[in-house]
C-alpha cells in the first residue's frame, strides 16, 4: 500500500473531496472498496470517462477493491446537462450500449488476484423498486431545497424550458446506487468528475441518514485545454474509446498534437509512468521542445493503454509512411483508411483512371494545387510524388497499379514537397 492520495495530488487529480485527512487515512491505511459509474448515453466510452478508468486502476495497483458501475437504469434517465434535456433511448439501445461500456471498462481493471473488480449494474436493484418503494424509502431523505441548489439543476430551472422530473430524479439515483453498494459491498468511496461532485455527495448524505455512516467522495478536476478549446474534442467531433469511432490512428494523433503547455500535465493524468519518470521526460522536453518527447510519450503510453501496443506501432508505421518514412504498402486497409482521412481528397471513377489518369489531373483533384500548371512546375522542380514515389515526367499517367486498398476502397496519395499530402479516391 503507498499513499495514493498524495499521489493523485501531485497528479493534479483531485478537485474536491469529503474530508481530506480522514479519506486520506482510510485511503493508506486500508483497503477500501469503491465504485466509479459509466452511464449508457453512447455506444462508447469517451476522453472524458478515460480519466475515470485510469483513476480507478491506480486505486485497484494500490491495494484497494473496485466496483465498476454500468448504469443500465440511469442510462434510461440521463444526467443533467447544463445545454438542455437528453433524447431519452429506447430500452434495447441502452441494454446493447451496456454491454459496449461493459467491455470497454474491462480492459482497464484486475478481475483476479485479492481485490478482484466487479462489474455491477443499477438495474439490477432499480428495476425492482416500486415507485411508492422510491418515494418512501429514498426520496423521503432528499430535501428540495439541497437538490435544487446543485448547480446542474440550478442552471436548467433558470432556463427557457427548465428541467424534468424525470432528469431531476436523476441525483436521487444516483445516490441511492451508492447506498445499495453500501449495503452490498461494503462500498465507502465514491469517485467521479467534478462536475458530478452534487451527484457524489447526494449518496454520501443519504447513507449518513439512513445508515448513520460516514463514507468518501474524491472528484477528479475537469480536464481543460490551454487554448481554451474543449478536451477530447476535434475538428472531426468527440474523441471515443471505440476503435470503430475513432480509429487508433486519430487516437494517437489527438495525443501527438498535445499543446506544449498542456503535455505534461496530461502525461501526469494519463500516463501510468511514475512522477519521476515523467519529471526526466519534462526535462528533456523544456530543453528541446522541437523533438516533441513529450507528445512522443504521451501518445504512446494512452494508445498502447486503450488500443494495444499493435494498433500503436500501426498508428506509428502510418504516420511516418505518409511523409515518405516507410512502405504505405505495408499497412493494412483500415489503418491507412484512418491515415488517409483527413487530408485534402477527391475522387475520380475507376473507369477514368482505366482510362490512364494524368500525374498533373490528380494532384488537381486531390486539391493540393490550383492547376495542371502549378502541377507540372512541382513535377519539373522534383517535388512531386505518387504513393511516396518520385515523379520523374509531367506527362506520366496513373493506372489501377497505384491503387491502395483502404477499409472504403482504394486510394493513390499523392504529396507535393515534404509535408503538401493530398489523397484521391477511387470510385466504381
Amino acid at each position: 500500500m503507498t499513499d495514493i492520495f498524495s499521489e493523485l495530488k501531485a497528479r493534479g487529480l483531485i478537485a474536491v473531496s469529503t474530508d481530506e485527512a480522514t479519506l486520506k487515512k482510510a485511503l493508506n491505511e486500508d483497503s477500501l472498496t469503491y465504485y466509479v459509474g459509466f452511464d449508457p448515453t453512447a455506444p462508447s466510452l469517451h476522453m472524458g470517462n478515460l480519466v475515470q478508468l485510469i483513476t480507478a486502476s491506480r486505486l485497484q495497483q494500490t491495494g484497494h477493491n473496485p466496483l465498476a458501475l454500468v448504469g443500465g437504469a440511469t442510462g434510461l434517465i440521463g444526467d443533467p446537462r447544463m445545454s438542455g434535456e437528453r433524447t431519452l433511448n429506447p430500452q434495447e439501445v441502452v441494454e446493447e450500449w451496456v454491454e459496449k461500456i461493459r467491455a470497454q471498462v474491462e480492459k482497464f481493471l484486475d478481475f483476479s488476484g485479492p481485490n478482484a473488480a466487479q462489474i455491477v449494474n443499477n438495474y439490477e436493484w432499480t428495476s425492482e423498486m416500486s415507485a411508492i418503494d422510491f418515494l418512501r424509502d429514498v426520496g423521503k431523505h432528499f430535501p428540495v431545497n439541497r437538490m435544487l441548489a446543485k448547480e446542474s439543476v440550478s442552471a436548467r430551472l433558470n432556463s427557457e424550458n427548465g428541467i424534468s422530473f424525470t432528469e431531476f430524479s436523476y441525483q436521487v439515483l444516483q445516490g441511492n446506487d451508492y447506498l445499495e453498494l453500501n449495503r452490498r459491498y461494503g462500498c465507502s468511496l465514491q469517485t467521479g468528475g467534478s462536475d458530478q461532485w452534487g451527484n457524489l455527495t447526494s449518496g454520501v448524505d443519504l447513507i449518513r441518514r439512513v445508515e448513520q455512516k460516514s463514507v468518501h467522495a474524491l472528484a477528479t478536476p475537469l480536464i481543460t485545454k490551454a487554448d481554451g478549446t474543449k478536451f477530447g474534442k476535434t475538428e472531426s467531433g468527440t474523441v471515443w474509446l471505440d476503435p470503430s469511432l475513432t480509429s487508433p490512428y486519430a487516437f494517437s494523433q489527438f495525443w501527438l498534437n498535445a499543446d506544449d503547455r498542456d503535455v505534461v500535465k496530461y502525461l501526469k493524468v494519463f500516463s501510468l509512468r511514475s512522477l519521476e519518470e515523467i519529471e526526466a521526460i519534462e526535462a528533456d522536453f523544456t530543453a528541446a521542445p522541437h523533438t516533441r518527447v513529450a507528445q512522443k510519450a504521451l501518445a504512446e503510453d494512452v494508445t498502447t493503454l486503450v488500443h494495444g501496443k499493435d494498433s500503436y506501432d500501426q498508428a506509428i508505421a502510418a504516420a511516418s509512411a505518409l511523409f515518405g518514412g516507410g512502405e504505405l504498402q505495408s499497412l493494412d486497409p483500415a489503418t491507412l483508411g484512418a491515415a488517409t482521412d483527413e487530408l485534402p481528397r477527391g475522387e475520380i471513377s475507376a473507369a477514368q483512371l482505366a482510362e490512364g489518369l494524368p500525374v498533373a489531373d490528380a494532384f488537381v483533384t486531390a486539391g493540393i494545387v490550383k492547376s495542371k500548371g502549378e502541377a507540372r512546375r512541382a513535377i519539373k522542380d522534383g517535388g512531386a510524388y505518387i504513393n511516396n514515389v518520385k515523379v520523374t515526367g509531367e506527362d506520366q499517367t496513373l493506372t489501377a497499379a497505384e491503387v491502395l486498398p483502404t477499409s472504403g476502397g482504394g486510394v493513390i496519395l499523392v504529396r507535393r514537397g515534404k509535408k503538401t499530402l493530398g489523397a484521391v479516391d477511387i470510385v466504381s
